[in-house]
């Protein structure tokens, strides 16, 4: 018996007001200290390139960028617990070095919790080093968790 194989139709465009609902809803699955809605929110409104990942036409990914000074930092990248390991991260991750290459920026941060093992490997894969240590940046279940701070050079020819 032949089956035939149906591949996801996956599409990255901006976010919209009318996402802020499911974006919230995987930001409460993934993480135990979630942004809230108002922050999502607040970061539409105030111009960051905020986008989403789209698998058959459903929201399953997000991410956060600030630009200003010649510089971008990545506030947030999340996939939906169901969809990792698929290469979505990568395919919205590689979507917002495209933007902040088209924004001039020279240099790319983000912080990175040390034990998010996953994130880590993705982010060294694509050319991120570690710069410096913010201790107990991230609120943890007992106490607080130290950030990595990683940064990426930027050209017009890398990826």
């Amino acid at each position: 018996m032949i089956t035939a194989i149906h591949e996801a139709h996956v599409a990255i465009r901006s976010m919209q007001h009318d996402d802020l609902a499911i974006i919230s809803d995987i930001e409460r699955r993934s993480y135990e200290f979630p942004w809230s809605h108002g922050v999502f929110r607040d970061c539409l409104l105030a111009g960051y390139q905020c986008i989403v990942l789209e698998r058959n036409g459903e929201v399953v990914g997000y991410g956060i960028l600030s630009v200003a000074a010649g510089e971008a930092h990545i506030l947030n990248l999340c996939v939906e617990l169901d969809f990792r390991s698929m290469g979505y991260g990568e395919r919205m991750l590689d979507e917002i070095l495209f933007r902040a290459r088209t924004s001039s920026v020279r240099d790319i941060f983000l912080e990175v919790r040390p034990s998010n093992k996953n994130a880590l490997a993705l982010y060294r894969r694509k050319g991120f080093h570690k710069v410096a240590n913010r201790p107990a940046y991230y609120q943890a279940r007992k106490g607080r968790e130290d950030a990595d701070v990683l940064v990426k050079k930027l050209t017009t020819d890398d990826q």
